[in-house]
């Protein structure tokens, strides 16, 4: 089954994360890394998603899957390329190691493979795989809570702007990746400023 060329994405809400893990777990699980969510204390050449702990606020760290992806731009081989889709996919075959990719990206996502013989640039590819059978992301699937979405993005960005307008005690009227560098497909609601969560601010969001 092919894909929709309609671009997807994830609305991840902060405010209704409970730091369970599933997400991690699903991730490592779809991938086929070994290790649990207990483990995994931030992205590494292993993990393509963490849970990181702000004082009482759970964060997920993530490829964000830009519209106008930085590190695609700067690749010299095409080894990172965005698909109408919109996860930002990785051929390890194209890639010459030159790791451009991990300079670029402004949410310092992109892993490498240190200690491998062959080493290769690791990161979130949004489940392609799965996307393409018309499944949601692995972590959506296994969200207990309802903290990660996964649908089309322009359908998440208006769920997204309802949730505030309707619980507008509850989240800041912010909805993150909608413009920053031009939008991501990765979008997350929070009831703190978004700088406590350590989300990088100022790039260019509107």
């Amino acid at each position: 089954i092919a894909m929709t060329a309609q671009p997807h994405g994830l609305l991840i809400d902060t405010t209704q994360c409970v730091g369970c893990g599933s997400c991690v777990d699903a991730c490592l699980e779809a991938h086929g890394a070994t290790g649990d969510a207990s483990e995994i204390t931030g992205l590494s050449a292993k993990s393509r998603t963490a849970l990181v702990q702000h004082e009482d606020v759970w964060r997920r760290q993530l490829c964000m899957h830009c519209v106008n992806p930085s590190c695609a731009s700067v690749c010299p081989v095409e080894a990172l390329r965005k698909t109408p889709e919109g996860p930002v996919v990785y051929d390890e075959s194209r890639c010459l190691g030159c790791r451009y990719c991990m300079q670029a990206c402004p949410f310092g996502v992109p892993t490498y493979q240190w200690l491998s013989a062959k080493p290769a640039v690791v990161k979130c590819d949004f489940c392609v795989d799965r996307q393409a059978r018309g499944e949601p992301t692995a972590c959506a699937a296994a969200c207990p809570a309802g903290a990660t979405t996964f649908g089309v993005r322009e359908e998440l960005i208006r769920e997204a702007h309802e949730r505030i307008d309707q619980s507008p005690d509850v989240y800041l009227p912010h909805v993150y990746g909608e413009h920053e560098i031009g939008g991501t497909s990765v979008l997350f609601l929070s009831a703190v400023p978004f700088e406590k969560l350590g989300f990088p601010m100022g790039l260019g969001d509107e």
